[in-house]
């Protein structure tokens, strides 16, 4: 996972392509780093370092250590980000949400977030140094307005069988079915006309499309 110029985080398939994936939320953000039950495998929140390189990276912005990070606030991230997960999927397939979730979420965003301030080049930057604590509270209120606000009706899994990424579909018409176009998009368009072949359709490829396109599974 790296930064990206443009909104959003710079993800690697299994097979080593690399592709820019925008969950359109920060909140959402975090639960690339790994994940409950079956997502641990994709773990890489494993030292406190290793949070401070995910807020880097998030579009928090934050510069590489100008948040400090204890061990116990890198076990609260994980709390925080297993229960994002399981309030997400809710979201996305209309279950409910637990109540552990939800104090979880609620615990963090009671903590002072990071106070903004304007910078000399007349943007928003954060007060800095500032501790992991102030951060993951940035992160559970940015989680609240997701889940209380407009869009709450609009978040979603990736529509592709063997990738699991959530995202909140901001698009105007309401329409966005994959993590990335570039990746889970492409991967389907190829089955779609590997399938027309071997049935001996004709019709011709909606959208980007390679032959020599891999098949698999996106994580986490």
């Amino acid at each position: 996972m790296t930064a990206a110029a443009s909104t959003g985080l710079v993800l690697r398939s299994p097979e080593g392509t690399r592709y820019l994936f925008d969950p359109g939320a920060l909140c959402l953000e975090l639960l690339t780093t790994g994940g409950p039950g079956p997502l641990a495998r994709h773990e890489v929140l494993h030292a406190p370092e290793d949070l401070s390189r995910w807020l880097a990276l998030s579009r928090l912005g934050v510069g590489p250590g100008d948040v400090r990070v204890s061990p116990g606030e890198l076990a609260a991230a994980r709390r925080l980000r297993d229960a994002l997960w399981r309030l997400a999927r809710a979201a996305a397939g209309g279950g409910p949400w637990g109540p552990g979730d939800l104090a979880e979420v609620n615990r963090a965003a009671a903590a002072p977030p990071l106070a903004p301030c304007i910078g000399a080049d007349r943007t928003r930057v954060w007060q800095l140094p500032a501790d992991g604590t102030g951060a993951l509270s940035t992160v559970a209120r940015d989680a609240v307005d997701l889940f209380t606000g407009p869009l709450a009706g609009r978040i979603r899994e990736c529509a592709a069988h063997d990738c699991f990424l959530v995202f909140v579909d901001a698009s105007r018409p309401g329409r966005r079915r994959w993590c990335a176009m570039e990746r889970c998009g492409t991967r389907s368009k190829t089955r779609a006309l590997r399938a027309r072949r071997a049935t001996g359709g004709t019709a011709a490829p909606a959208g980007p499309a390679s032959e020599d396109t891999a098949d698999g599974r996106t994580g986490p």
